[in-house]
């Protein structure tokens, strides 16, 4: 298994990312030796390139290559150095590391000398141009810019430290790819991915990107850096000394001065298109569609080890909104980059408009829920095929017969979780009970129904530090507490839980209810035509739209946490620090909440408080109407858009996954109750 999935990381992700960093040595002539590790190696490189600001060459710049850290704190190694001529070129030699999985990165260093470094006693200077380099592509040349730049300090934000980048794997190679997404490093663009649909013109991602790296122009003109090191400077922590570190810092915190970053780059149009206006904050988000032609209600995704997303998909693709759509029966399956993986979409199983379902077992196995979901006008009976569950091996191979797993009385299934002992847990939303499969084994399911109206409607499930099951119940306004075995143990009431839909499991064994407020969930009864009517008039966030902390012995705090990133919560996620991350099905927005672990929070704020802005969170054009949130190893914050903002029910399906970059912290795949760093 563990040979599969390193074979795989190198065919999927070939065009990973390799780095180096150092000063020294004449322009185009060999790397100078002083400082400069030398690895042994299969073969000599040659790596040419330019280092410019727009279409202005950047003379004497200190160029190193250097190999990236493979663990968070270690230090990234120099393999050559040289300085740039007078137009800006530069040529490095050195030898190719033997690791397929080593991280090679570019920078530039220009200005005038300033703060030493900590490590290396080099005085700083402040302009750090970087490109990160991909190893499946070969390039006439390598430009170092401010695209490049942006591009690298958002993709790798929660891998640089001081300048530095480092990380595990998978997390930092996929990272160090999401890069080229941004930026094209053999010409200094904005790269396809970002600069043509999904994304280009139909989103203010590309405006944005464009926007910081005209921002970062003023300091490479040596106009703006201390100002731009302040506002980039995170609160309570040391200000940046170099513009590579800024862009990181702006990218993990990017609600910080907004305005006042914006206002930096003001007249200056080196990069274009670019915002017209400040945004909310500093994101970077890219829709991602596979093929082109299989996401249709996307409801929720699950990272495996290496980091690519299984998708669920509500209905069978159709780009007509007009047209009936049946449900969907495929499983979609991502690279870390947005593409399809070779062979999929996966079909089979029982595969039928799958809803939230989608988990990851410790083996590698993929479940995927089958709620039956449909557009109206489908001729097929939903009812006959709402009772199942699917599963795939690692490969995507179906595991489940043609009509799915149907023991353990499954009815319109939603939430489905895996725990570190390989149980699957799964919510019927249509039968007042949670399904549990020991160790996997589906003939062994067995049905657990507390009874009366304890547990009505059951939706989401997670599993927390002591392997008991939460399940929230969307109709009875409460989370059922269940032990490892499926003993329910309890029913949790008030601290503001109110039409509770997602849940999620932090490091200190609390849970976090999304309370969607105005959101029924669509069974038992309830038709998504009935959802849509409840939620369409609803313009601003809803009096009882809210998050809930339950703690390990049950109890909550006696208010909910509310703040306007919250618009119809959904699904909830927790990320490597603890922070809770909340997707909203209404108002265009992800919100990031403080969790239980202060530490990890900005400065001043306390449990529950809003760490994106407290107006709006983070927004973005690129969203629609979202069900699932989860945060992958890189850090990168996937959204499912499962509706269309104004849903017509004949097939009321989006199309995209969107992906805010660099944003949280990463996540070890697959998710297996609370997280854990890589």
């Amino acid at each position: 298994m563990r040979l599969r999935r390193a074979a795989l990381l190198t065919a999927v992700l070939a065009g990973l990312t390799v780095g180096a960093s150092g000063p020294g040595g004449p322009p185009g002539g060999p790397p100078a030796g002083h400082g400069v590790v030398q690895p042994a190696g299969h073969r000599v490189v040659k790596e040419r390139g330019v280092v410019r600001s727009g279409d202005r060459p950047i003379a004497a710049a200190e160029v190193t290559l250097l190999r990236a850290g493979d663990r968070p704190g270690a230090g990234a190694r120099p393999l050559a150095r040289t300085r740039s001529d007078a137009q800006g070129r530069f040529t490095l030699s050195y030898r190719a590391p033997d690791s397929p999985d080593a991280v090679l990165y570019l920078t530039a260093d220009a200005g005038p000398a300033g703060h030493p470094h900590h490590r290396t006693g080099h005085r700083v200077r402040p302009v750090r141009l970087v490109a990160m380099l991909d190893r499946g592509k070969r390039h006439g040349k390598v430009v170092l810019n401010e695209r490049t730049t942006v591009a690298a300090g958002f993709a790798m934000a929660q891998f640089t430290r001081r300048g530095e980048v480092a990380g595990s794997r998978p997390g930092l190679q996929n990272a160090a790819a999401v890069s080229h997404n941004l930026a094209d490093i053999g010409d200094g663009s904005a790269a396809e991915v970002l600069s043509t649909a999904p994304n280009g013109d139909r989103t203010s991602s590309l405006r944005a990107f464009n926007t910081l790296a005209d921002i970062l122009s003023g300091c490479t003109a040596g106009q703006t850096c201390e100002s731009l090191f302040a506002l980039a400077a995170r609160p309570g922590a040391q200000a940046p000394k170099e513009t590579f570190q800024a862009v990181a810092d702006i990218a993990r915190l990017p609600g910080s001065r907004p305005a006042e970053l914006f206002a930096l780059g003001q007249g200056r149009n080196t990069y274009r298109p670019r915002l017209t206006e400040a945004p909310d904050a500093w994101t970077i988000a890219l829709r991602y569609v596979g093929n082109g032609h299989e996401l249709d209600g996307p409801g929720n995704v699950a990272f495996d080890a290496e980091g690519t997303a299984w998708i669920v998909n509500n209905y069978a693709f159709n780009p007509d909104p007009l047209q009936p759509a049946c449900g969907s029966r495929i499983l979609s399956r991502l690279t870390p980059t947005g593409r399809d993986i070779p062979g999929a979409p996966y079909r089979g199983g029982g595969l039928y408009g799958a809803g939230f379902g989608a988990a990851i077992d410790p083996e590698g196995r993929v479940w995927a829920a089958n709620f039956g979901f449909q557009g109206t006008g489908c001729p097929l009976d939903a009812s006959l095929l709402y009772r199942s569950v699917s599963q795939f091996t690692a490969e995507g191979r179906p595991l489940s017969p043609p009509g799915g797993w149907r023991f353990g009385d499954i009815v319109q299934p939603q939430g489905t979780v895996s725990d570190r002992e390989g149980n699957v847990w799964i919510a019927n939303c249509g039968g007042r009970s949670v399904t549990r499969i020991p160790h996997g084994n589906a003939a062994r399911a067995r049905n657990i129904a507390p009874g009366g109206d304890s547990l009505v409607k059951p939706f989401g499930i997670t599993v927390d530090t002591r392997g008991r099951a939460w399940v929230t119940g969307n109709g009875s306004d409460s989370v059922m507490l269940m032990s490892p075995q499926g003993e329910p143990l309890r029913s949790v009431t008030g601290g503001g839980i109110k039409r509770p839909m997602g849940i999620a499991s932090d490091t200190l064994g609390n849970v976090w209810v999304a309370n969607g407020g105005a959101v029924v969930t669509p069974c038992e009864g309830t038709t998504p035509a009935m959802v849509a009517e409840a939620v369409e008039d609803i313009v601003t966030r809803h009096v009882d739209a809210s998050v809930t902390l339950v703690r390990p012995d049950g109890s909550t705090p006696a208010k909910p946490f509310v703040n306007d990133g919250l618009f119809l919560p959904w699904g909830i996620a927790v990320d490597g620090d603890d922070t809770v991350w909340v997707a909203n099905f209404g108002g265009h927005r992800v919100a990031n909440l403080c969790g239980a672990r202060v530490s990890a929070c900005p400065p001043g704020l306390r449990t529950g408080d809003p760490i994106s802005p407290a107006d709006t969170g983070y927004t973005s054009d690129g969203l629609e109407r979202n069900t699932a949130v989860q945060i992958d190893p890189s850090g990168n914050v996937w959204l499912a858009n499962n509706w269309r903002d104004v849903p017509v029910q004949t097939n009321p399906g989006g199309h995209e996954m969107v992906v805010f970059v660099g944003l949280a912290a990463p996540v070890r795949t697959p998710l297996l109750g609370p997280p854990r760093r890589p």
